[in-house]
């Protein structure tokens, strides 16, 4: 019984902001201040969903981008993770690559599009390798605080012990760093998010969330914008409550370094 509550309790908190901000989009919507097809009332943005959803250009456009985006964020996590612990780990690696990261971080990943498109041409292969470029730099600059920030006194605790390298790293380094390298993670999936759904009409995929919406854009779709627009949401939320949340559950909260 006291399950249950708790499960509607946290139910209730998730839905009442969705709630307040879809009422006041109504309010405005009704109130004309904008015209209707600038600023679609909730029930068109619905019905223009369900329509692409029965259809199933939503579904194609989502499994385009999905995949490009699962593609470049891998390939952001694995380089993003194994740089940040080396250059935590390891004083010469952090003196080459910590400069480079430090110029590279603030450069919108836009900026380097038009580059990508002349070296790898138009499609998918430069949109996967953007987005890992460009969503590698949060990962790797939080593996490395977080390798930096793993206590001293829990390494040497670990030395005296008698623990080797290999079992110093996966029993002390890599658990004491978890929740920066989680958190990297985040950020680096929101800026592939941002950068995926942009350059998808620069590179001239055949199919993508983002294409659609700037596709909607040119004929003043501003539904089917709106409706892309929530797809992307609905994932993002998606992969937050179903990956994130339960890596956190099953390692960094298990072992009491965050709580639930």
């Amino acid at each position: 019984m006291q399950r249950m509550k708790l499960l509607a309790v946290n139910a209730a908190w998730l839905i009442v902001p969705f709630l307040v901000v879809g009422t006041i989009w109504e309010i405005v919507a009704r109130a004309g201040i904008f015209q209707p097809k600038l600023f679609p009332s909730l029930v068109t943005i619905f019905d223009a969903f369900v329509r692409l959803s029965v259809s199933g250009v939503l579904w194609a456009h989502t499994e385009g981008t999905l995949v490009r985006l699962a593609l470049g964020f891998l390939l952001a996590a694995v380089v993003g993770v194994l740089l940040g612990i080396a250059m935590g780990r390891y004083r010469f690696a952090e003196d080459v690559f910590l400069p480079l990261v430090s110029i590279g971080y603030p450069i919108p990943g836009l900026a380097y599009a038009p580059l990508f498109v002349l070296w790898f041409g138009l499609g998918d292969l430069p949109t996967i390798l953007l987005v890992g470029v460009a969503s590698s730099f949060a990962v790797i600059i939080n593996t490395w605080k977080g390798v930096r920030a793993v206590k001293q006194v829990w390494i040497r605790a670990a030395e005296v012990m008698g623990a080797t390298d290999r079992q110093l790293f996966r029993k002390v380094i890599l658990p004491g760093a978890l929740p920066y390298i989680l958190t990297g993670m985040r950020l680096g999936l929101a800026q592939a998010w941002r950068i995926l759904v942009a350059v998808e009409m620069l590179t001239a995929v055949p199919k993508g969330l983002g294409w659609m919406i700037f596709g909607a854009q040119e004929f003043l779709n501003t539904d089917v914008m709106l409706a892309g627009v929530a797809a992307i949401g609905v994932i993002g939320l998606l992969l937050e409550k179903q990956v994130f949340e339960r890596v956190e559950r099953y390692t960094v909260v298990r072992w009491g370094m965050l709580t639930a």
